[in-house]
């Protein structure tokens, strides 16, 4: 018989599962916001665009108990994402100096 442990340990291993899908889906779109920043010569910090979709998600978010964890949460998204459009961007300056 499962305990309430087990199933919650379910639940949280269903909805990681989706988040690495969602995750894949999310870094994919950042690679295509990095490369037209490069082609546009724009950097990669947009701390309007941060500000905007922070608010706009807080307001999708129901539990305002939640919050300061759903900040703190996506903040890292928002470095990973910032991390990885950097990264792309040094990439291609590499290669373009390589040429």
């Amino acid at each position: 018989m499962k305990t309430k442990l087990d199933e919650a340990r379910e639940i949280i291993n269903e909805v990681d599962n989706e988040m690495i899908n969602l995750f894949i889906k999310r870094m994919a779109a950042v690679s295509m916001v990095a490369e037209y920043k490069i082609e546009n010569d724009i950097p990669v910090l947009d701390s309007i665009r941060e500000s905007s979709i922070k608010e706009r998600n807080l307001e999708i978010l129901s539990n305002k108990v939640l919050e300061k964890y759903y900040l703190t949460f996506f903040d890292g998204v928002l470095k990973s994402s910032k991390d990885y459009q950097k990264y792309l961007l040094d990439k291609f300056e590499n290669e373009k100096k390589n040429k």
